[in-house]
């Protein structure tokens, strides 16, 4: 009978092989560029060589997904010599490409300081001279291609090793066995490929390497070279753009900021409230135009909080995703074209509101009742410099698991109050729900309690905001509450049903809330606000002392003359006074009067030249210092 197993056997065997050579490239790796990562200690070194497991288990799959389909074929004939051959020289051949690309970044690692992605393809495909290229380079680098030869042929000497043996008989039983070995291994190939099986794993990219290490540029340790080119071949590769010069650019658009009364530092605690779909539409105090007054929404407790806070008439996303939202808030950087996470960027060191504060003396943690790694989050956070993360694994009680997302809202932001209360002061925390989502279902012992709506979205959204009160309610009771700045915001939107949310505009449109219970920060303002504009603005209110790099602007400034962006694939919406423009293909394609025209019906692109050029010339000073910052990891102030 175990003859029948064999072929599973032999794959194990090869995949184990090959982590071995993935992990004696990564020690090699480090050790020619030992140099540049002079923090690393040993045993943060050991955490990332275990880390790296998991992008090389996706690499080596990837690289070998056609000898895996050879050997896992259900048939008699791959035992034969012949065809085993053949497998053998598509194992040698395909995985000396994946050595030969992790040998590269051996020399090219010291100049780009991040591993090789697929965005190489495009930088090389002008040039004249490839052939005299990669003849220099060869002869400049000789010893890695010694180093290649010599592996090349180690790797064919281990697999002989390694035999495949037949099975002396091949009744109904080996087909039964093979059939199931087949789709054990594809179940097996595709959670490895995911980085795991559970509901809420998000495909792993390149930004998961931050789990495994303390600054970005050790991201590079963890990863390995195929992985990082597999996973940014369709990649957004940003290009420089020059439309003005450094110091008109600066002038039009400056990234570097200072509080203009930075004589007292506030040390306030500060807490952000990250509300999942959470859209403007849903909350009733944010739309008392709506039915001639009398729409009530569906967060009551949300709406009372507002008379009690300072929050905005025009606030709105700078992305439509979950994976969005924690740059443009914690950090202040925004999406462009595609996720900041998932881009060939998302290794950059940035600017933290956590890290900022966290240097200067804060307690710095974050809460999501998910799955620890879901979404990508452990990662992001540590990358962003905070310090402790609390998540499903520290709950530690799957008797409130909702079944596929995380721990509910409530028991969850109960014990997050709790673990606030155990933080020594000042601290900064962040907490991201997750019960209003789909497939939209609330806990049993709260079925027909909330208004259910036009919209299924409506009726948990009205359980975490019930969520909300139960949490001001115990955490007003802490030592802490009165000294610390709420600031509540949704991620994005999601589910709509009146006609004004519709709009391109309002598809974005969110609520942005700053609460200081032991202040008077109260009131209405008209001024546009987005997400990435939040950090400037509670560094800015604490009178943070030193200077920060921030895409966003100071929402309580009355004299800026700030603006809102947001991207949908290639098209840029923009939001300057009382307007609203979109462009692509380095042109404006429409432009709306958003104070008279909320349903978008004259197109005033042509009667509004001036507006339209002022427009265009902010949003191409916003292109130009992210492209530059993005493309030179210049997102800190020097």
């Amino acid at each position: 009978m175990s003859g029948y197993w064999n072929s599973l056997l032999f794959l194990g065997i090869t995949f184990v092989l090959l982590l071995i050579f993935y992990a004696l490239l990564r020690l090699g790796f480090y050790g020619v560029n030992h140099s540049l990562f002079l923090h690393v200690d040993t045993q943060s070194l050991l955490t990332m060589f275990v880390g790296g497991i998991r992008f090389d288990t996706v690499a080596i799959l990837y690289v070998n997904i056609l000898f895996v389909l050879l050997q896992i074929i259900p048939a008699p004939f791959k035992y034969n010599l012949i065809y085993q051959k053949v497998c053998k020289w598509v194992f040698v051949i395909t995985n000396s490409i994946g050595i030969a690309l992790s040998l590269i970044d051996y020399a090219y690692y010291p100049f780009t300081l991040k591993r090789t992605t697929g965005t190489v393809f495009g930088q090389f495909s002008n040039e004249q001279n490839l052939g005299k290229l990669t003849v220099d380079f060869l002869l400049g680098y000789w010893y890695l291609v010694v180093a290649f030869v010599v592996l090349v042929c180690l790797l064919a000497w281990c697999y002989d090793r390694v035999k495949l043996l037949r099975p002396v008989k091949m009744g109904w039983t080996f087909y039964l066995i093979q059939v199931l070995s087949f789709f054990l291994v594809i179940f097996l190939f595709v959670g490895g490929v995911r980085g795991g099986w559970a509901h809420s794993t998000r495909p792993i990219t390149l930004s998961n390497a931050g789990d495994y290490v303390k600054n970005p540029e050790e991201m590079s340790i963890v990863l390995n070279t195929p992985f990082s080119i597999l996973k940014t071949l369709k990649a957004i590769q940003l290009q420089e753009k020059n439309y003005f010069s450094p110091q008109e650019v600066n002038e039009i658009y400056p990234v570097v900021h200072q509080s203009k009364d930075s004589s007292s530092f506030q040390k306030l605690n500060v807490v952000f409230l990250i509300l999942e779909s959470f859209g403007k539409e849903h909350i009733g105090a944010l739309n008392k135009h709506i039915d001639g007054g009398s729409y009530k929404g569906y967060t009551p407790f949300l709406d009372s909080l507002i008379e009690e806070s300072f929050t905005f008439n025009r606030s709105y996303a700078n992305g439509r995703k979950s994976i969005d939202a924690l740059p443009s808030v914690i950090t202040g950087v925004p999406s462009v074209g595609e996720p900041f996470v998932l881009s060939i960027y998302s290794g950059n060191r940035t600017t933290s509101i956590a890290k900022l504060l966290g240097d200067e003396g804060y307690e710095t943690a974050f809460f999501h009742g998910a799955p620890n790694g879901s979404m990508g989050f452990s990662a992001y956070t540590q990358l962003a410099g905070i310090k402790h993360y609390f998540g499903k694994n520290e709950y530690n009680n799957d008797a409130d698991f909702d079944g596929i997302w995380g721990i509910w809202d409530e028991p969850f932001m109960q014990f997050m109050a709790s673990k606030m209360d155990d933080l020594a002061q000042p601290f900064f925390a962040s907490f991201f729900s997750l019960s209003s989502h789909h497939p939209f279902k609330v806990p049993e012992h709260y079925k027909d309690v909330f208004p259910k709506g036009p919209v299924p979205l409506q009726e948990p959204i009205g359980y975490t905001d019930n969520a909300l009160r139960q949490f001001f309610n115990k955490a007003s009771k802490s030592d802490w509450y009165n000294n610390t700045l709420f600031v509540l915001c949704a991620d994005h939107t999601s589910l709509s049903h009146l006609p004004e949310y519709q709009t391109l505009p309002n598809t974005f449109a969110i609520p942005i809330i700053f609460y200081y219970p032991g202040g008077n920060l109260k009131g209405v303002s008209d001024k546009l606000v987005q997400q990435m504009d939040i950090m400037p603005t509670v560094l800015n209110y604490l009178k943070y002392p030193k200077p920060y790099f921030a895409f966003g602007f100071d929402a309580f400034d009355k004299n800026s003359d700030n603006f809102v962006v947001n991207t949908i694939g290639d098209t840029f919406n923009f939001f300057n006074g009382d307007y609203f423009m979109t462009y692509n293909d380095n042109k404006p394609t429409s432009l709306y009067n958003l104070r008279k025209d909320k349903m978008l019906q004259e197109n005033l692109l042509e009667s509004k030249q001036s507006v339209r050029d002022s427009l265009t010339q902010k949003l191409h000073a916003f292109m130009q210092q992210y492209n530059y910052g993005m493309i030179h990891n210049k997102l800190v102030a020097e």
